[in-house]
């Protein structure tokens, strides 16, 4: 059964299957090729009559993952230039307005799209949630630095999604003035970056971080895979210069440079850089709800299908130290704690508490206090009479079966959406719903109410353990070593 939303720029066709409403492919902004190509987001022409909204839109341009990751996170590759699109997932009778749920995807910068299976809202919209899932540019279209181009393109598209939801969710059913946005990994990442950008204050109002934390780099750094890329090329490192290179070609080179990189061992990648208008370089600190977390071992999706965890010996694991400056008596602690572990383990274990864990650690501990006058994050009320913003972290443990992925990244999305059928590449045929079950509710609990329904981050750090069987908060979980990295 089709049915019709309206919004600023024209009337929409979705379909309605079970009482959830779907409208796919709806464009929040021009299509970034042309005259709009390595430029900020244009708006989107108004159209008459009612447009079909009944399949994904095109996704931004893109190589697949390498093997063995293809497997495991397929892509979705859908033709066309109009890829600045969104989806909505909403029940199909609302009465008073809901609450949404924005998801931004991960993918390094570089790969994914809001038309992956494993990213259906039904179970979302089913539970009084209205989801909305965006794409947006990626890898040197959205990240690259140029001279003659504005930087973080790809997060500017994303706040550019986040005023369309502003402007018009209401029509879909949704609460303009409750909006949180999720992501995961580089979703994560970016949702760090809006946290702190002008250009997105008041967008939204609470926000979920999996498995990404804060990070920014300077232009100069930024702009090194596009110097490499043009040196492959052999064009000008400008956007004047991309812009007259084949898209194949530019994927191709792009693919050959950053394909094969990762967050855990690194490489050449693109990044979101400092530049004073979208992402300050000294940015206030978060004033919203959050929550954030990460996988118990991040590391195991890049150095178990690769092999990496078997080839890395105690000569590798002491190079890696020597390369990113971790101390000796940082790796003695951490061999003390699994002194059967391999080398390559040690040093996956040690890479996630280094880019994740303890990053997010570290955020949350510095709101415990606000800087606002009459204000404490740590309890006591705000001017006012408002309640201060609460933080609350969690911990995915659940260990999948497959190939020995164990509680490895992205596996905890399946369970977040309730759509572990789409998961099972990571997580197998067997995956416990009750967890889902669980942690769905969290993420629906915390983006109506705030509340996720454990105890907000406090000088205990408590923390949400989610597991099957036995789901249970634990208050500084591992903080010795945690600690031995101040």
């Amino acid at each position: 059964m089709d049915i019709i939303a309206a919004t600023r720029h024209g009337k929409v066709r979705g379909r309605v299957d079970r009482s959830i409403a779907s409208y796919l492919g709806i464009p929040y902004a021009a299509a970034p090729f042309g005259a709009h190509r390595f430029r900020a987001p244009a708006p989107v022409e108004p159209w008459e009559g009612v447009r079909d909204a009944l399949e994904f839109g095109p996704t931004a341009p893109q190589r697949p993952y390498r093997p063995p990751l293809d497997r495991l996170i397929p892509d979705v590759d859908v033709p066309g230039e109009e890829c600045l699109n969104l989806n909505v997932w909403a029940p199909r009778a609302v009465g008073e307005p809901l609450p949404v749920l924005v998801w931004i995807h991960g993918g390094s910068l570089r790969n994914g799209s809001a038309a992956m299976p494993l990213y259906d809202g039904r179970a979302f919209a089913r539970d009084g949630v209205v989801l909305v899932s965006v794409n947006y540019r990626l890898g040197v279209e959205g990240f690259g630095v140029f001279p003659d181009a504005p930087d973080n393109r790809g997060l500017l598209d994303q706040i550019a999604a986040l005023t369309w939801v502003r402007d018009n969710i209401a029509g879909f059913g949704g609460d303009p003035g409750r909006v949180t946005v999720c992501g995961e990994s580089a979703g994560a990442i970016s949702i760090a970056a809006l946290l702190t950008s002008p250009r997105a204050a008041g967008l939204f109002h609470r926000a979920i971080l999996q498995s990404g934390a804060p990070h920014t780099v300077t232009r100069g750094k930024g702009a090194k895979t596009v110097r490499a890329m043009a040196k492959a090329l052999r064009v000008p490192a400008t956007a004047e210069g991309f812009a007259g290179v084949d898209r194949e070609r530019l994927l191709d080179v792009q693919d050959e440079l950053v394909g094969r990189a990762d967050p855990v061992s690194g490489g050449p990648g693109f990044h979101i850089v400092v530049d004073d208008d979208v992402v300050p370089a000294d940015p206030p600190p978060p004033s919203v709800d959050l929550l954030l977390g990460c996988n118990r071992e991040e590391y195991r999706l890049w150095f178990v299908p690769s092999g990496a965890v078997d080839r890395v010996s105690r000569l590798t694991l002491r190079l890696a130290l020597l390369k990113f400056g971790i101390p000796g008596r940082v790796a003695r602690l951490y061999r003390a704690g699994r002194p059967d572990a391999k080398p390559g383990v040690i040093l996956g274990e040690m890479a996630t508490d280094l880019l994740l864990r303890g990053p997010l650690n570290r955020l949350a501990d510095s709101l415990l206090t606000d800087t606002r006058p009459g204000g404490s994050r740590s309890g006591g009320p705000l001017p006012g009479g408002s309640r201060p913003a609460r933080t609350f972290f969690y911990e995915f443990a659940w260990r999948s079966p497959v190939l020995g992925l164990g509680a490895c990244h992205a596996l905890e999305i399946g369970f977040v959406f309730d759509n572990l059928r789409h998961g099972e590449a990571l997580s197998g045929p067997d995956a416990p719903q009750p967890l889902a079950d669980v942690m769905h509710r969290a993420w629906v609990d915390f983006t109506t109410s705030g509340d996720p329904g454990w105890t907000a981050w406090d000088t205990r750090r408590p923390v949400r353990v989610f597991d099957h069987p036995g789901t249970s908060t634990v208050l500084a979980p591992r903080q010795e070593e945690l600690r031995a990295w101040l």
